[in-house]
């Protein structure tokens, strides 16, 4: 079976960033940031990108571009015979299916709060009538299925009609939108009284305050966050390798990827932390910060039900592009291992996927237990389970793996990588990083797996 192709190298672009730009981004990041002192937060944020995102990420781009197949496949063709790294090529298919379990339900979610704000659910609601619609939403099982279901379907039909047809021209149309409304709302929240407050607190170094949280737990927390937004270690990115052309280098296109990565996450503090000023409301409310504090903010606002849902609209798309992207790496997987056409594998994939994402919704509800997890936002139900899965186990481990693939003697091999990822033109991988990416990028990655497991 022929393999597609992007029809555009922005196509490509903006459909890899699609799939790194998520919940990650525009709600994990703001609280974090607001979390971890504001200004020093963001300035180890970048460098930990630098230092740790991209060569991550042009390695899973590489041996997807190189072997020009899924997961599983892909590591057979590169891999030295006898060996088994395509084992791990099905552990990043259940880690995309795991992800997807949870991501459905919260990008569910997004779309549930924009029809609300839209139809003006919201509207002459106090801080008290605001928190009621979050719990009534999360006690009702038949509505959170519906968003969860809507979001499912919608995601297979796209994906349905392949490559260029499907994901490309729907992730584009999306991304464009997506970045002008982020412009818009952040133009928007700089408007309000006291907003330069917010600016400041998010922008300006504060060794002072980061010094409160702990220096060190700043760097992790940058280091974690750096990592996680990009969807590295189950393959998410390595199939958009698979389908790219050889014309650009592949450290200048995930230098670009980080870039668009970098900018919505960073538009979203914009949006975010000048709203919670003027409003006086903690930048560092945790992840209840896109439920219940901001739609407080938007209530009290002039032209608030507008600008709710503009802002839960961007919100929607900014989920919805890593569920195309997983669901495509899902469906291309089936393709290329068990010989499905691209029609059989949406039909069943979908089904699985319906089926899969109950219990999150139910976890909420009907299957509602306590457990006590580290860090779990919610109280330790289903989702926060499947969740420390994936962001503490399957990431950073996946990522590890793919590193040791493309650097040492017994995988791929470094010399191997580092031609793949310097042909075509643009930015070029330098030999001399290679005692780097051995000895000191492994280490960097289980500090991070530790400090997840801690």
């Amino acid at each position: 079976m022929q393999r597609e192709n992007f029809q555009s190298r922005l196509g490509f672009i903006l459909v890899s960033a699609g799939c790194a730009i998520g919940i990650g981004n525009v709600w994990k990041f703001p609280y974090v940031t607001g979390a971890n002192g504001g200004g020093v937060f963001v300035l180890f944020y970048i460098i930990s990108l630098i230092i740790m995102g991209v060569p991550i990420l042009t390695m899973e781009l590489a041996v997807g571009r190189a072997s020009r197949k899924s997961a599983v496949l892909g590591y057979k063709t590169l891999e030295p015979k006898g060996s088994k790294w395509h084992l791990h090529g099905w552990f990043c298919i259940i880690g995309c299916c795991l992800l997807m379990m949870y991501y459905t339900t919260v990008s569910g979610w997004m779309l549930g709060y924009c029809v609300k704000f839209a139809t003006g659910t919201f509207n002459g609601l106090d801080a008290a009538g605001v928190d009621a619609v979050w719990s009534d939403m999360l006690a009702n099982p038949g509505e959170m299925a519906l968003w969860m279901v809507i979001t499912v379907l919608v995601g297979f039909i796209v994906c349905s009609f392949g490559l260029q047809k499907g994901l490309e021209r729907i992730s584009k149309w999306m991304m464009i939108c997506l970045l002008v409304l982020i412009v818009i709302l952040a133009v928007n929240s700089l408007t309000l009284d006291n907003a330069i407050e917010g600016v400041k607190f998010y922008l300006l170094p504060d060794f002072q305050r980061a010094g409160e949280v702990g220096i060190g737990n700043v760097i992790v927390a940058a280091m974690n966050q750096s990592f996680f937004t990009l969807s590295l270690g189950i393959a998410a990115m390595e199939i958009f390798g698979s389908y790219m052309s050889k014309e650009h280098t592949l450290p200048g296109e995930a230098v670009r990827i980080c870039c668009l990565d970098t900018f919505v996450a960073f538009m979203s503090g914009m949006i975010i932390f000048p709203a919670c000023f003027s409003f006086g409301i903690q930048p560092d409310s945790g992840p209840s910060l896109i439920f219940l504090t901001l739609p407080r903010v938007f209530v009290n606002m002039a032209g608030g039900q507008i600008w709710g849902a503009l802002f839960f609209l961007f919100m929607t798309f900014a989920s919805f592009t890593t569920v195309l992207a997983v669901f495509e790496n899902i469906l291309a997987s089936c393709m290329d291992n068990f010989g499905w056409s691209r029609k059989k594998s949406t039909i069943l994939c979908c089904v699985f996927m319906l089926l899969a994402s109950l219990p999150c919704v139910l976890g909420y509800n009907l299957w509602y237990f306590e457990l006590v997890l580290p860090n779990a936002p919610n109280g330790g139900q289903i989702l926060d389970i499947e969740d420390f899965l994936v962001s503490n186990l399957l990431l950073p481990i996946g990522s590890l793996i793919y590193l040791l693939f493309c650097v040492s003697k017994w995988g791929w091999g470094f010399d191997k990588y580092l031609a793949e990822a310097n042909t075509g033109t643009g930015l070029k991988m330098a030999r001399w990083l290679k005692p780097y990416f051995q000895f000191i990028l492994p280490l960097l990655i289980l500090v991070i797996l530790v400090q997840g497991l801690i």
